[in-house]
């Protein structure tokens, strides 16, 4: 683990405190007119996904969390949990539905980001795409020309999950949704 300092501080950053591992989300260095300056922070705990608000004094020491970031293909799901393999040696690692995020929106084959603790090669977490294409299983039939009204229907994608898309959107169609609040972004033709 190396030693890093406030001032050192970005988003994505991961950080050892108190023994859980903590991502930065954000970071605002604030210099009051009285006063020592210091760092408010929005941290997301890896283990649990729940983010916390803390302030650190300016300059002062944290322990920072070396990371890698590695490509896994999705082969399958089984009573142990999410199967994938590195793209890089072939090795199979189960990955539990927690650690992954837009989990919801994961098909057969794809190739998904993995972040791993590079000194004891433990996956901390596995990120989908920010936007995936799925085809649309079931919907009720869209309307001609029903694309003035801002109108969502739920339609089911071939994940199984459910997408809130506009009128116009039929059964067969392929769309573009975002993973990480599971909404739909345009049609893809």
């Amino acid at each position: 683990m190396a030693s890093a300092s406030t001032s050192d501080f970005r988003n994505g950053m991961c950080l050892d405190i108190d023994g859980q591992y903590y991502f930065i989300v954000e970071f605002l260095h604030v210099k009051p007119g009285k006063g020592p300056a210091f760092v408010r922070t929005k941290l997301k705990n890896v283990q649990n996904g729940r983010i916390l608000d803390r302030t650190f004094n300016a300059g002062v020491k944290v322990e920072e969390v070396r990371i890698e970031r590695r490509d896994y293909q999705f082969l399958y799901i089984d009573d142990m949990g999410y199967t994938f393999m590195n793209m890089e040696d072939f090795e199979q690692v189960v990955i539990p539905k927690e650690s992954i995020n837009g989990v919801d929106f994961l098909k057969e084959g794809d190739v998904i980001e993995v972040v791993v603790h590079a000194e004891s090669d433990t996956i901390l977490y596995a990120d989908l795409p920010t936007h995936v294409v799925l085809t649309v299983t079931y919907t009720e039939p869209g309307l001609k020309g029903d694309t003035a009204t801002n109108t969502l229907k739920p339609a089911t994608v071939e994940t199984g999950a459910t997408v809130r898309v506009p009128l116009f959107i039929n059964e067969g169609e392929k769309i573009k949704v975002d993973t990480r609040d599971g909404s739909y972004v345009e049609r893809v033709k």
